[in-house]
């Protein structure tokens, strides 16, 4: 005999299975987690700072 299937049921199930496939798709084509995105800008900045660090300073007086 055949299962019985609540229609309902089944057609959120599979709403619910597309949604998550176009996240996973979205997730991989659009990049990093909030957690990725503040480390990368603190390593980005600490690269900025060591270049800084590193910068001769030059300035009008010691020119002439």
């Amino acid at each position: 005999m055949a299962e019985i299937v609540n229609l309902r049921q089944h057609r959120k199930r599979k709403a619910r299975a597309s949604r998550e496939a176009v996240a996973a798709e979205n997730r991989l084509r659009f990049g990093m987690t909030r957690a990725e995105r503040e480390r990368e800008a603190a390593v980005q900045a600490q690269d900025e700072r060591k270049l800084d660090g590193h910068r001769r300073e030059t300035s009008g007086d010691e020119e002439q």
